[in-house]
This record gives C-alpha cells, structure tokens and sequence, in this order.
C-alpha cells in the first residue's frame, strides 16, 4: 500500500499533530451526542412508567389523548323518514361455479346461426356496451362428461393469438353445467352469405388479399400443429374493413409428426374434404385443410361452392370429372385405401386429364397453377401453407389490394339494411297526368304565413 504523498508547504511534524487533535476532538463530539441521545431515551421512559403507575393506582386511564367521539348531526326525525322509506335493492350477478362469469352479464340481441356444436348470437355486454359473439356450446353428451370437441375447440382458440384467428375473449356460465358459452369478438360477415348477396364475385385483387390472410392464419395455426379440419367460405368471417378471421374450431384438434393413430376420418365438410377422407385414409395431416383452401379458392373465383357432391360418391365423382382420374403414376397407392377397393374406374384415357384450365379461363397461368397444385389428388403434391404464400401469384398484376380500399356491405349478423333513397321514375309511354284537372291544396303549406300576408290560404288550381 502506498504511504501519503509529503506536502511540499508544511513541517511533517507539525501536521501530524494538527491530524491528532482533529481525530480527538471529532470522538469527543460523537460520544457527547451518543450521551445525550441516551439520557433522551431514559428521561422518555421514565416518564412513561410513571403515567402508567398513576393511571394504575387512580384505576382510570388518562383519555385526554384519544380523539373525541364523532357527535349524532342527523336529527330523529329524519331518521324515521329514512326508516319508513322502501329501500330499492341492488341487484348483482350472484358468483357462478368456477372462476367464470355468468351469462347475465351480456344481453342477447339477434340469433345469428346454428353451427354442429353450438348456437352463435348477437350479444351486448352490459357493463361496456360492446357487441360481441356469443355461441353457447351443444352438450348433447353429457351422460360422457364434458364435450371433448368443446374441449378442443376452447384449447386450440386459447393458444391461436392471430391477427386472423377469430379472438376468444373469455367463457361464461349459465345456470346449469350444460350451458357454456364462449365470448369471442363479432364480425358483421361471413364469407357464404356475403357472396350470395352479391351481384359480381370478388375482384382479382381482393381475391389475392383474401387468400394472403387466410393463408397466414392457416400458416400459424400448422406451424403451432394445429389441424383446423373444416375450413369453408361460412367459417370465415370478414368485418367491414376488408380483414377476415378464421372461426369455429369444433373439429380443430392438434396433430403430431408422425400423425397420431386414432384419427377421425368424418371431417371436414362434404364439399372441402380431400380425396384421401372420402377414400377412407386413416392416417392424414395439414393437406386436408390445403384441399380445403383450393376449394375455397374455386369458390371466390365463381361465387359458387366448387364441389357440391350429394353424397360421398358424388363427391368424389365430381373431384375426379374436374382433377382428373387417379393413377399410380400421380396417386401412388391410392388403391391400398380402404374404400378404393370399391371403385370402378373408367379405363378411357381422355378422361384421365384435369380441366382446371377449362373451368377457369380467365384465371392466369400462374393463378391456374396455383389451384391445380391445390386440388392435387396426391397429397403430398399439394403446398404448404407457407410455400403458398411464396408462390409467384400473389406478385403479378393486378397486385393484392388493401384491406382499407374494401368496399362495406350492410351486415346481415347484425341486421343491417341497405338505405335505399326514393326516387322516381321515368314516366312511361302512354301514361295520362294525374293532376289534370284537380284542385292541390297548399293551404296547410303556408298556413304560417297568415299573420304576416293580408291573404289567407289560397288553393293553387292547375288547368
């Protein structure tokens, strides 16, 4: 350690001594401020035992210390019209089972529609007036517990946080086990019904941005290993800034690689399921709902579902009249599915090629790519989600247009109407004056104008 440097200025001796005396003087400051601190503390004390032997041997406590007691201001008689008055109560929601609220809290509006595992309406709630969509789920098992699709279709909403996944806000109760409903936010549209009020089917370009949003939202819920597994134009809503949302997740459930074996091979709705469902594949992953997203395509371009089987026969009649018949060569072991043993294909070979093309000729070579790629028999051939939306398609003219230049339609959910002015009409040939000849009566016109005009109501005649 070094040692103090030497002052130039100054006797060494002669600081030393200075240091001494400041070091003495400065203890003999703190142990007199430590003894008067001390003789403080004893002088309280005492004084504290001798209050408390007085009010001892007096046997009453000094309570001039405590605060007054607070005086009655409010005289009796206005305490008797306070008691005679009907008290009107409070009503709250009673607290449910579970940390759930209960369903009082909202107000029903409208009925919206009736899906295959719940009833979805128009709903207020009370507290904040906001509109929400209140789907109150079917228990038609509950002899087995709880609905395992209930339970999969809350599970999967709760961990798909999307921009275009519908939002589950939260669950509330009934007065019964048997009602559950989910909260989730409200939008004016959904896919199906918007297209069948419209006159004209979506543009090119607001088909590209429909399906960009779509795709994202089937993107993330695969890359999360969720299967969706009913994708169609009534379960994607759309609100009236251009932006859609995929909803009902009854059938949703999460998936592994390689595919868990008990698979249920009835889903998806008839007119989107894959080939594969139709042929009885047991084993099946995130091309389903590929196919499911081809058909829908289809359906913005026409306005109209693309595959409307009857049955599953049908079904896989017309899937073949438009993708063409399968083979070994596109369809490797389509023959060892179980209900292809059934099919009796035929062996003219003009009938073995897609029509795709034929059926879309206003769709570009790079779009018609696209679906056929899409609607490919072979699942494996089909994309990935994430590889549709690197496809060149969406980078071609005309580009995908914003959300924000979507045209509004009135909401048929939220029962709107379109306002309609009225105007009249060209008069057609032929049609005779109506007031020819008739006496029109202003009188009621200008009947304020009586005090300030010397003349009375007049009636104006037209010959």
């Amino acid at each position: 350690m070094s040692s103090k440097p030497k002052s130039r200025w100054a006797d060494d001796e002669d600081d030393a001594a200075v240091e001494a005396q400041r070091k003495r003087e400065k203890e003999e400051k703190k142990r007199a401020k430590l003894e008067k601190q001390r003789k403080q503390e004893e002088e309280l004390r005492r004084k504290a035992e001798e209050s408390t032997l007085a009010a001892t041997s007096n046997g009453t406590q000094d309570l001039s210390d405590r605060p007054a007691k607070r005086r009655k201001t409010s005289p009796d008689g206005e305490e008797k019209l306070l008691a005679e008055r009907p008290r009107k109560l409070l009503r709250y929601a009673a607290p449910s089972w579970g940390p759930c609220r209960n369903v009082e809290n909202f107000e029903r509006l409208n009925h919206i529609e009736e899906g295959s595992y719940g009833w979805v309406s128009r709903a207020r709630e009370t507290a904040t007036g906001e509109i929400v969509a209140l789907k109150k789920l079917k228990m038609d098992n509950t002899g087995d517990g709880f609905p395992v699709t209930a339970l999969r279709e809350i599970q999967t909403l709760k961990a798909s946080r999307h921009r275009h996944v519908v939002d589950l806000r939260e669950i509330v109760v009934g007065e019964t086990l048997q009602d559950v409903f989910l909260v989730m936010e409200f939008l004016e549209h959904d896919l199906k019904t918007l297209q069948e009020d419209m006159a004209e089917p979506f543009l090119p370009s607001e088909i590209k941005a429909l399906l960009l949003q779509l795709t994202s939202a089937v993107d993330y819920l695969h890359d999360n290993w969720i299967l969706h597994r009913d994708l169609k134009t009534s379960n994607i809503l759309m609100n009236n800034r251009g932006e859609i949302k995929i909803a009902d997740f009854g059938m949703a459930r999460y998936f592994s690689d390689p595919p868990p074996p008990n698979l249920t091979q009835l889903v998806v709705t008839l007119w989107y399921r894959a080939p594969e469902l139709l042929l009885g594949a047991e084993k099946y992953d995130t091309a389903i709902d590929m196919w499911s997203l081809g058909c829908i395509f289809g359906e913005l371009l026409t306005k109209e579902p693309l595959l409307q089987g009857k049955n599953e026969v049908d079904e896989l009649t017309k899937i073949f009249e438009l993708c063409g018949i399968p083979t070994e060569e596109t369809w490797p072991g389509f023959k060892r599915l179980p209900n292809a043993r059934s099919l009796r294909l035929p062996r003219n070979d003009r009938a073995l090629g897609s029509v795709i093309r034929a059926k879309f000729p206003f769709l570009t070579n790079t779009g018609t790519q696209l679906l056929s790629s899409l609607l490919s028999l072979n699942p494996t051939k089909r994309p990935s989600a994430s590889e549709m939306l690197a496809h060149p398609y969406f980078r071609e003219d005309p580009r995908p247009k914003a959300t924000e230049m979507f045209p509004t339609f009135p909401s048929k959910a939220g029962q709107e109407k379109r306002r309609r002015r009225a105007s009249p009409n060209a008069p057609k040939r032929g049609d005779a004056p109506r007031l020819g000849g008739e006496a029109l009566d202003l009188s009621g016109i200008f009947a304020g104008r009586e005090e300030e005009e010397s003349g009375a109501g007049f009636q104006l005649r037209l010959v």
